[in-house]
């Protein structure tokens, strides 16, 4: 028997719910995929479920499983009420319980939170409050149509116990019908199933009974609670304590398990950024776990053991969900109880991959682990191992192509020119609030350094340090460099970003951003000369300043932060010259292109977050080398920092 690590006491203990007995609190919550295939449950759900199994988690639980026909609001739902998910769901439970798992199947509606798009049907919710984000005015549910909602749950429960599954969780938190009748704000009836808490939870008792008698007493059940939706009118935490109350006293629920947010409205607190602190929601299930004599899980964006140690330590929870971790390393758990968890690859809460790919209508992956969401992809075979192989850039492509070669058996060399490694990744963690995605290279190249790669730093690689090595393939990873604006006009005071966070200019007074890219870079920059002192105001030719933060969820934290600190945002703008003033400064010609009317700004300064140009002059000097010459991320083409990584372990594995 394997003694447990003393550090991580309480996060390794077992516990029962229910049924069931855990062999550890952290548990794999629910979240989206997008791996189903025509609404049934595919391979890469098997293979990815297996995947944190085998790391160690100790309950997983998977992604909703639609119970009526009414609720499609994406396309890529596991629609659980279709039979023919049995044989889907049979593969995925035998799969994780080969590593001695239980798993559970969650059940969901997603009521007025939905679209008609694909049922070509009204949504059902409790009253017709159109949700912020779909925009439709539901069809408030009849009696008639609560009983079928019901009798949906008790039979996907039934399709899961057929399945395999251990038992099942009720989703009545951020995306749900059930929440729409808990919450106030959405429930506006003056029937049965409204008005007074009691009523409001009236549907959510009545599936609980359903579902129970559905499963047996042997499968779990759990309840996903939301704490505070955050919204005006929404339900508090002290109304979701009380509801907490009445679903343990009920006597048919083994587990609470909680949120924080709706996943619409308030969905940035959901599934937080790095913008938002770390364990930020465990007040959720700290007041409900006094309440209540089942476990509670706690969430809000676990990073470490550590972290989940001790919100178990001080009694904020039973278990920890970790989702984003375990995406990041399934083995998350395993090195943990091992001992070894300064060998995690820590999640960066970037967004980028996860929650940004869902935004997408695509499947799910991680922008640190290349394997995410292709697990039931096999690698290929390396034609021979022990490979010699240059890499040169030791930003993100470089390193994740130096690890993955080095995880193939090939001995590795790596140059990167600077002091230190990182690349643009460490320039991106040195503005405010991006701290965390530094984790991106530093978790790469601890294990570069754990698998033997020769790491070279301060050492320039040229064509002739190159072919010295007489390698059998080379790997450019050299990056990308500052592009001049065809309309800056040579003006000393028009530069870079990269100009700004390199120490090559310091601009003061008033300052004009342009944003080109639509990401982090423009919004980052802005907030660091704003408390530096400037006045700043962003413009770009796009609708919204940085409208990519929209998928990763940090827009609703910049605004906030922009009006805070007096940051100006103007939209529709495209620069067209910038000309010197008397006192040096610099006028900036734009042109309103909805309209072509033409506007100006003076400033002191203006900063551009544009396009870069790729470096490329040792892959114009190797083109004719002897030996396989491979580019990777923004040497190939600039893009964002997942295309490097997902590219660098690519060229490595196919070595």
């Amino acid at each position: 028997m394997s003694r447990q690590p003393t550090r991580y006491r309480h996060l390794f203990s077992p516990l029962r719910m229910g049924p069931l007995t855990v062999r550890n609190r952290i548990v794999f919550s629910a979240h989206l995929t997008n791996y189903a295939a025509d609404g049934l449950p595919s391979e890469q759900h098997a293979a990815y479920y297996a995947a944190r199994a085998a790391g160690g988690a100790g309950l997983i639980i998977t992604e909703e499983h639609s119970t009526h026909p009414t609720d499609w609001p994406y396309e890529k739902l596991i629609h659980g009420f279709n039979p023919a998910v049995i044989p889907g769901y049979r593969r995925i439970t035998d799969a994780v319980h080969a590593h001695g798992v239980p798993i559970l199947a969650q059940l969901n509606h997603n009521g007025g939170q939905a679209s008609g798009m694909y049922t070509r049907l009204p949504v059902w919710a409790p009253s017709p409050v159109p949700d912020p984000l779909f925009r439709e005015v539901p069809k408030a549910v009849e009696t008639h149509e609560i009983r079928e909602i019901v009798a949906g749950y008790a039979r996907v429960a039934e399709h899961c116990a057929a399945g395999g599954f251990d038992g099942v969780e009720l989703q009545c938190s951020h995306s749900s019908i059930v929440r729409g009748f808990l919450s106030p704000a959405t429930n506006l009836r003056t029937d049965a199933y409204g008005g007074p808490l009691a009523n409001r939870a009236r549907l959510l008792l009545e599936i609980v009974a359903a579902v129970r008698e559905a499963i047996g007493p042997d499968r779990a059940l759990g309840v996903r609670l939301c704490g505070d939706e955050l919204i005006e009118g929404g339900t508090t935490i002290a109304e979701a304590v009380e509801v907490a109350k009445m679903v343990d006293a009920d006597g048919r629920v083994d587990y609470i398990n909680t949120s924080i947010g709706v996943a619409t409205s308030t969905l940035y607190m959901i599934e937080a950024s790095m913008q938002v602190p770390p364990g930020y929601a465990m007040y959720i299930s700290s007041a409900i776990r006094e309440a209540v004599r089942v476990p509670v899980v706690g969430v809000g964006r676990f990073k470490d053991p550590l972290q989940a140690d001790r919100a178990l330590r001080d009694g904020q929870a039973d278990l920890i969900g970790v989702v984003r971790g375990q995406i990041a390393d399934p083995d998350f758990a395993a090195k943990a109880r091992s001992g070894n968890a300064d060998q995690i690859r820590t999640c960066l809460s970037c967004n980028q991959e996860c929650v940004g790919r869902m935004g997408l209508n695509r499947w799910l992956g991680c922008i640190e682990n290349p394997r995410a969401g292709r697990e039931a992809v096999g690698l290929p075979t390396p034609r021979r191992r022990g490979l010699r192989i240059v890499v040169v850039g030791g930003g993100p492509g470089g390193l994740q192509a130096a690890v993955s070669a080095a995880e193939q058996g090939h001995h590795v060399v790596l140059y990167e020119r600077g002091a230190s490694l990182g690349g643009q990744v460490a320039l991106a963690a040195s503005v405010p609030s991006r701290a965390e995605f530094l984790d991106l290279t530093r978790n790469l190249a601890a294990r570069a350094r754990r698998l033997g790669v020769d790491l070279r730093t301060a050492a320039e690689a040229d064509a002739d340090t190159v072919r010295a090595h007489q390698p059998d393939a080379v790997i450019l990873a050299t990056g990308a460099r500052p592009a001049t604006p065809w309309w800056s006009g040579g003006h000393e005071r028009v530069v870079d970003i990269r100009d700004v966070l390199e120490g090559r200019a310091r601009p003061d007074g008033r300052v004009v951003l342009v944003d080109e890219l639509g990401f982090h870079q423009a919004t980052s920059i802005a907030e660091l000369l704003a408390d530096r002192g400037c006045s700043v105001e962003i413009v770009t030719p796009g609708m919204v300043v940085g409208q990519d933060l929209g998928i990763t969820l940090d827009l609703e934290t910049w605004n906030v932060k922009a009006d805070g600190k007096g940051i100006r945002q103007s939209t529709d703008l495209v620069p067209m010259g910038a000309a010197v003033t008397d006192t040096g400064g610099v006028v900036l010609t734009l042109q309103h292109h909805p309209t072509g009317a033409t506007r100006r700004r003076v400033a002191d300064w203006v900063v551009c977050a544009v396009h870069q140009q790729p470096e490329s002059g040792l892959w114009q000097a190797l083109r004719d080398a002897p030996f396989p010459v491979h580019r990777v991320g923004d040497c190939l083409a600039p893009r964002r920092a997942h295309a490097a990584v997902i590219e660098g372990h690519r060229v490595a594995v196919a070595l």
